[in-house]
């Protein structure tokens, strides 16, 4: 964690933090516009963030775009934060909540992590009952192939709907597909209301893609949920239930268990 706290002693770079917290998904020219850097100092600025996993980057056709990323400062918080006096701790926690909070201005949600694992190993937590049900609590019933159908299967209840659909499918690369409906027995099950139900079931179907990347003994995992409405419920409760998951995910990779779920449990 010596890089994230590198990238967070300087103030340029709390800045260009807290410009991505008020208009996240920037371009590099939008970054500068906003800020009274040189395009070099920006640059460079980003690349450290970028190190320390606190900025990530998604390409949308010509353009770089540039998002806060949650996954450094939760295992900070869910490691041993607790070693620190409680002003840090406070810190930190602010910190967290605005990565982790509802992007103000790009209706989706962007998380990196780095994994200590194999691509074909991650793939297989991704799309595998066995891993799927230990940190997540769902199974996926499909063939992962594109355009077919997949339903989700819990304990208590299956979600199958035809919008559900598998979209792109590149084994140990990328794996994307449209979200879930919002039953009645899914929102019981979760503790959810019946209004936030209904308001999200009548939402337009959200997106979920998956990248994998080889990084020497790494493997980075991009994780973008899109497609979403402005001012979306559905995006908010996404963006407070992913974080908790894919940290689950990747210590499950890393050390055989899984983290134990919030009470009450996040939406997702």
């Amino acid at each position: 964690m010596d890089e994230v706290f590198k990238a967070l002693a300087d103030g340029s770079r709390r800045a260009l933090l807290d410009s991505l917290n008020a208009h996240n998904g920037q371009t590099l020219r939008e970054l500068c516009a906003g800020l009274a850097m040189a395009r070099q100092s920006v640059s460079k600025h980003l690349a450290v963030l970028e190190a320390a996993n606190l900025v990530t980057t998604v390409w949308r056709g010509r353009e770089k775009l540039h998002y806060l990323n949650a996954e450094p400062i939760n295992a900070l918080a869910e490691r041993w934060i607790n070693r620190y006096h409680q002003a840090r701790v406070d810190a930190l926690a602010d910190l967290k909540k605005a990565l982790e909070g509802e992007p103000m201005s790009k209706p989706e949600f962007v998380y990196t992590s780095y994994i200590a694992t194999t691509p074909e190993k991650l793939w297989q937590a991704l799309t595998d009952p066995a891993f799927t049900r230990r940190y997540w609590g769902p199974a996926f019933e499909t063939d992962w192939k594109p355009g077919s159908r997949m339903a989700w299967v819990e304990p208590e209840f299956t979600i199958a709907d035809p919008e559900q659909v598998v979209i792109e499918a590149e084994p140990y690369t990328k794996l994307s597909y449209r979200w879930h409906t919002f039953t009645k027995e899914h929102a019981e099950t979760h503790g959810l209301g019946e209004e936030f139900r209904a308001k999200a079931a009548a939402e337009p179907r959200s997106k979920v893609t998956f990248t994998l990347e080889q990084q020497g003994s790494l493997v980075k995992l991009t994780v973008v949920h899109d497609d979403f409405e402005p001012d979306s419920i559905v995006l908010s409760a996404v963006s407070g239930g992913w974080p908790h998951l894919l940290s689950s995910l990747k210590t499950l990779l890393e050390t055989g268990e899984t983290l134990p779920l919030p009470e009450p449990a996040a939406a997702r």
